[in-house]
């Protein structure tokens, strides 16, 4: 559920962490977020699905950390580039999702979030609870739960 205060206008506000993947705006539910962290000593998991970049370990717990940029399909980050994490929690487990960048909680009023338009790529659209438009950018808000749903499209063929 996402973290919902009332506007002036008698509407509803979202909270949204903003991240950026491949210069991508995107906004996570302030509600589903545990930790934003610098990730450290990444372990590789034999036979894992590409998205999966490995296991961490976070203040005595095992974190599995998924890859945003193949999650989402986009370019591999370069070895120079800076990676931050964000921690989620779902169906128990907790989860680092890997980005480039964390930047501020914005509040966007519900109304102002839009459906997802029909030229939206798939793997996107797939993970994709819908779009807000700002200032000369778009936020693509994420549903957490499909993001997680790893495996699910190799399942699914």
């Amino acid at each position: 559920m996402l973290n919902e205060t009332p506007s002036r206008g008698g509407g509803r506000l979202a909270e949204y962490v903003t991240v950026k993947v491949a210069d991508q705006l995107f906004g996570l539910p302030i509600a589903r977020v545990r930790d934003v962290f610098v990730p450290d000593r990444l372990t590789r998991v034999p036979l894992a699905p590409p998205e999966v970049a490995g296991v961490l370990n976070l203040r005595g717990r095992i974190v599995t950390a998924i890859d945003m940029r193949n999650r989402l399909g986009l370019p591999a980050r370069t070895a120079t580039e800076e990676t931050m994490a964000v921690g989620v929690d779902c169906g128990g487990e907790s989860y680092a999702l890997l980005v480039d960048s964390v930047g501020d909680v914005v509040k966007l009023p519900d109304e102002a979030l839009e459906a997802n338009p029909v030229n939206l790529d798939r793997r996107l659209a797939a993970v994709c609870a819908g779009i807000h438009q700002l200032e000369g950018q778009l936020l693509v808000s994420l549903d957490v739960d499909r993001v997680l749903g790893i495996g699910a499209d190799a399942a699914a063929a």
